[in-house]
């Protein structure tokens, strides 16, 4: 089992998993901020590809996308900054974007730079699930990196079963219609209850509108925990030191008491 594994084994309540853009703070960021998170107490990192036409996103990630791109940040680089990575951090890191930079890197050199750096997984919304499963999968499992799916509120319940049935890390929940940090595109709790109801075999994170300790328990009610990314990315666009991202996390997880056990007696 890879890092992504171990941790949904070890901590199956409360898991935060956090999002940021490499490169939004500048070059030379990135092992830092994870290694912050890290120290903060989060469970995982998503590391953002800088995209210039990052549809699924809000503004405030366009706008760190921007921002990481005028910085000079691009795929090379960042797998030049992360080499430095398992010296610094051991949590599980994650690598979120869009399939045409990585096609353009290079699906076999992609997947070889995240094993030589120690990425143990990636979230790409928009490679379909038979296209990866045909051109790709074999690459992503000969290097061992986990490809994250992702279930939305249009995802019909056969294709749950089937995303459930190929997943090998966790299922992305999309909690909402909207794109990334849309506070008002929440969907009702019952959405959540549908996907409990289907006992799927493979641990579920909700992500999109998750930004406070609020969302965050909500999400923990119906999960194994969440993703928050718009909110920390806007958060850092401040302030990157330590004492604020731990101050960040610190107000996203108190008096969070949620357990599995609670979750699946009610």
């Amino acid at each position: 089992m890879n890092r992504i594994q171990n941790t949904f084994q070890e901590k199956e309540s409360n898991i935060l998993s956090i999002y940021f853009t490499a490169g939004q703070k500048g070059l030379n960021k990135t092992v830092e901020i994870i290694s912050s998170l890290e120290s903060a107490g989060v469970d995982m990192v998503e590391i953002g590809i800088p995209f210039s036409d990052p549809v699924a996103d809000g503004p405030t990630i366009q706008k760190s996308s921007e921002v990481a791109i005028k910085n000079g940040m691009t795929l090379k680089q960042l797998f030049t900054e992360l080499k430095e990575l398992r010296k610094k951090a051991k949590i599980p890191v994650l690598l979120m974007g869009y399939l045409n930079p990585i096609l353009q890197y290079g699906i076999e050199s992609f997947c070889k730079s995240c094993a030589e750096v120690g990425v143990d997984g990636v979230i790409i919304p928009d490679l379909p699930l038979n296209i990866y499963e045909r051109l790709y999968q074999d690459t992503f499992d000969k290097h061992h990196i986990i490809n994250t799916l992702l279930i939305t509120p249009q995802t019909s319940e056969a294709r749950i079963r089937d995303i459930d049935n190929k997943s090998k890390g966790f299922i992305y929940v999309v909690s909402s219609n909207g794109t990334t940090g849309d506070k008002n595109a929440i969907i009702h709790d019952n959405y959540f209850e549908h996907i409990n109801s289907m006992k799927l075999k493979t641990p579920q994170l909700i992500g999109f509108g998750i930004n406070d300790n609020q969302s965050f328990r909500n999400a923990c009610k119906y999960s194994y925990g969440a993703i928050i990314g718009s909110a920390f990315v806007k958060e850092i666009a401040l302030d990157h030191s330590y004492e604020n991202i731990k101050s960040f996390i610190d107000k996203i997880v108190k008096n969070n008491k949620n357990t599995l056990t609670e979750k699946l007696t009610k």
